[in-house]
């Protein structure tokens, strides 16, 4: 499992809405970007669903169910891996996710470089 970077690319499961990111935190970095962490994917902007209404698009990202490192952390926070995945605010309510489509980086994993 990837750590995911500044770099990587989330999308909503409409194939076209694009997640926001940005690290919270900047002093461990792969490939000079910074690595992303429990809760930065969290409550961030999509820009791209084509969703129309009476549809809602996804415009925002929830909670992550899944994809944050057991036991990798950097201070108190733990590393986001590319199999994270959570919900968005688009509808159908609580059935439309957002998923990794590139962790941003090919070299570190959870068991370290590849």
């Amino acid at each position: 499992m990837l750590w995911l970077n500044e770099d990587a690319v989330l999308l909503c499961d409409h194939r076209m809405g694009v997640v926001g990111k940005k690290a919270s935190q900047d002093w461990v970095r792969i490939e000079k970007r910074p690595v992303l962490v429990a809760t930065d994917p969290e409550r961030v902007g999509i820009v791209g669903c084509p969703i129309a209404p009476p549809l809602k698009p996804c415009l925002l990202t929830l909670r992550v169910d899944s994809g944050y490192s057991g036991f990798i952390r950097i201070g108190t926070a733990s590393v986001c891996l590319d199999i994270l995945t959570g919900l968005t605010d688009g509808s159908p309510p609580g059935t439309v996710k957002y998923t990794v489509s590139s962790p941003g980086q090919a070299f570190v994993n959870q068991r370290g470089a590849l």
